[in-house]
């Protein structure tokens, strides 16, 4: 039996390859390209930066979000418009903007932050500058303040 385990090992690792190569893979091909996983939104999603009324609306929020994180001991002042706003889909953004801080100790640094915010009501504008309608999934660019 000893002989013939490294052959027993190589027959079953083969078989295991070849289950996942000819019977997993083309399944889990198949679902993905199904509807499954298809959201219908009117909201497409593209690779280059848009200016919409909802991504300004997410860039105000975001830049509200930062301002309740950081305290009343800081000095902060938002540029007007976002460096760039691009819509994933769905109502999902991600805001790439920058802001100047001063705080007592420190003189004035320009900071550069990611927001990915989510509008939880779709095409619904009507709440959209409410921001309980909104939903702040990451931010970056903090973390060294």
């Amino acid at each position: 039996m000893k002989k013939y385990s490294i052959l027993i090992f190589i027959v079953c690792l083969t078989t295991l390859i070849l289950i996942q190569q000819k019977v997993i893979m083309p399944f889990v091909y198949k679902v993905i390209q199904s509807d499954l996983f298809l959201v219908d939104s009117k909201d497409q999603g593209g690779q280059l930066s848009i200016t919409t009324p909802l991504t300004g609306i997410a860039f105000m929020h975001c830049n509200n979000y930062i301002k309740s994180k950081l305290g009343p001991d800081v000095s902060i002042s938002f540029a007007e418009k976002p460096l760039n706003a691009w819509s994933l889909g769905n109502y999902q953004y991600v805001i790439n903007a920058e802001f100047d801080i001063t705080s007592p100790t420190e003189s004035t640094i320009t900071k550069k932050y990611v927001c990915r915010i989510n509008y939880k009501n779709g095409s619904n504008d009507e709440g959209s500058l409410d921001f309980s309608n909104w939903s702040i999934e990451g931010l970056s660019g903090l973390d060294s303040i």
